[in-house]
């Protein structure tokens, strides 16, 4: 069983910054890929940024300058860090993990976490 547990969101004025962590926790061998997603009412849900194991970043065109996102192995943790916010980044904000399992086969699996809400105010 594996569980994330997303917090930092919140309301923010424009302009201003917010934290996102994200942590894995539960019987597992290893965490890969982790990542944030976000999704705004009546849109699809849209990548924001994945980081691999090994820091290898990629970021959405919308975000890139203003968003950092990081990890903590050893902690199984992932964040981001959101700058300048924007009232068009306002979106529920999902944490997502790959997750190798611990039990044969090993097999590799997707995991996402609940949502936390970022509300940008204009």
């Amino acid at each position: 069983q594996v569980q994330l547990a997303e917090s930092g969101g919140g309301l923010v004025q424009a302009g201003e910054s917010l934290r996102l962590s994200c942590a894995a926790s539960g019987s597992f061998f290893r965490v890969n890929a982790m990542g944030w997603y976000r999704q705004a009412p009546g849109k699809q849900r849209e990548l924001v940024a994945t980081i691999t194991r090994d820091g290898r970043i990629n970021y959405a065109d919308s975000v890139k300058g203003r968003f950092t996102i990081s990890r903590e192995n050893a902690k199984n943790t992932v964040y981001l860090q959101m700058n300048s916010l924007k009232p068009e980044d306002a979106s529920v904000y999902y944490c997502t993990v790959e997750i190798t399992s611990d039990t044969f086969p090993y097999s590799r699996r997707d995991y996402w976490g609940q949502g936390t809400q970022v509300i940008v105010s204009s």
